[in-house]
């Protein structure tokens, strides 16, 4: 029977031997030769092991005993051993290794040699809260402001209306003031001058009752203000560019309105809807002409400083700004829009500065005109009494006028019913 070797049983992992007897194990890595070594006669060895960390602070402690007994550790390398005479001493380097260092005080060098507690002083070096953080862009805002000479006036006198506002980035904080620069000096540009003497087949009548009915269709379709006083500039501007026969004014209006809700609203209006509304007078291709027609002629000029830009920035002017008085606001406003002379004889800006005059003086607030809303809008009392005066006569005779859209719909509860306020007496002095 032939002899047949026996082979050791092999290790499973590839093959691999771990801690075989017979062979070295791998050893650990040798200290970094940069590193001061203590070492630790036999006779007083310590039951703890003498990991990298715990020898750094044996070390670390016997240097500071031996500043204090001012007997300095002579630094020695791998073969050179510090002698400890006593096993005690060891142990009580051994105890301060463990030990938590101790925060050290910050001393401020002054005349009183005061002393700042830690925590104190960190929270000093904490960053500043977002509030508190000005932006480069208000920074050249403020510096371009005061390079141009404009005047500030006291805080008592004029509140900053878009202070609750600088975490909200809609409200554009820092671009708002140059927003309504712009608007201003952009608005004569779209302000339609007196046309109806060039029309030979309109009157201000006509106007009026198409601008009563539009108002009448905004109302019915909810649309946002914006829309509205979008509509009424564009038909202005097209009847003064363009002849119109009486039968195309209402398509005119209704091409207007339109156009409006595809620039304004996130829900535009079907043509069929128009087609209905006006009670199939108009085909929806006859809507579509006159729309790119109006376009046209206004060469897509859309984008245009309207009364209600200036009215939403006056009325948050007319600190405290309230319901009541946006209420009152947007129905003197809506009667200008209807009358014709409101028009052509006033800018935008000045119309909803002298609606916000009219309201405050038909609700009685006082003052009339604070130095808060003469320094946003840019207008003094006298030069919006006029348009305020014509704006009060509109409303005294609302009640009697035959076009009663406007002062119904703000006759309504959920409008506070201001058109049936009283309107203030000492403005009814002008002729309309």
């Amino acid at each position: 029977m032939e002899a047949r070797a026996v082979l050791p049983p092999q290790p499973r992992g590839g093959g691999k031997v771990k801690n075989v007897k017979g062979q070295r194990n791998r050893q650990v890595l040798a200290d970094i030769g940069n590193l001061d070594v203590v070492h630790i006669a036999e006779e007083n060895r310590i039951s703890r092991p003498i990991t990298r960390g715990y020898h750094a602070k044996l070390l670390a402690n016997a240097r500071a005993e031996a500043e204090k007994k001012k007997n300095p550790v002579t630094l020695v390398d791998e073969k050179v051993a510090v002698k400890r005479k006593c096993s005690a001493k060891v142990a009580e380097a051994q105890e301060k290794a463990t030990e938590k260092p101790r925060p050290e005080t910050v001393v401020v060098i002054s005349d009183e040699e005061e002393k700042v507690d830690p925590l104190s002083e960190r929270k000093s070096r904490e960053r500043p809260s977002r509030k508190e953080v000005k932006t480069l862009t208000a920074i050249l805002t403020a510096r371009s402001k005061a390079a141009s000479g404009v005047t500030f006036k006291p805080e008592g006198q004029v509140v900053n209306i878009d202070a609750g506002d600088e975490n909200d980035a809609l409200a554009v904080v820092e671009y708002i003031d140059d927003i309504y620069k712009f608007y201003k000096l952009t608005e004569d540009e779209s302000q339609v001058q007196d046309y109806m003497n060039s029309q030979p087949d309109i009157n201000v009548k006509m106007r009026s009752i198409l601008i009563d009915w539009l108002i009448e269709v905004h109302r019915r379709f909810e649309l946002m203000p914006e829309t509205l006083y979008l509509t009424i500039n564009i038909l202005d501007r097209y009847l003064s560019m363009k002849n119109v026969s009486r039968r195309e004014l209402q398509l005119v209006g209704i091409g207007s309105i339109l156009l409006a809700c595809k620039y304004e609203e996130s829900y535009c209006l079907q043509v069929h809807d128009l087609v209905c509304i006006s009670d199939y007078t108009y085909s929806g291709d006859q809507i579509l002409v006159m729309e790119k027609s109006i376009l046209e002629k206004l060469e897509w000029f859309l984008t245009v400083p309207t009364p209600y830009v200036f009215l939403a920035r006056y009325i948050k002017a007319s600190v405290p700004p309230d319901k009541e008085i946006e209420n009152m606001v947007f129905f003197l406003a809506e009667l200008g829009l209807v009358h014709y002379p409101t028009t052509i004889l006033y800018r935008p800006s000045l119309i909803a500065a002298a609606a916000v005059y009219a309201a405050r003086c038909t609700l009685g607030k006082s003052p009339f005109w604070s130095e808060t809303l003469k320094h946003y809008s840019g207008y003094c009392e006298e030069q919006i009494m006029d348009c305020a005066k014509l704006l009060v006569g509109f409303h005294s005779a609302a009640a009697e006028s035959k076009l009663k859209v406007v002062y119904r719909k703000y006759s309504s509860p959920d409008r506070g019913a201001v058109a049936q306020c009283t309107p203030p007496t000492n403005l009814l002095s002008t002729s309309l």
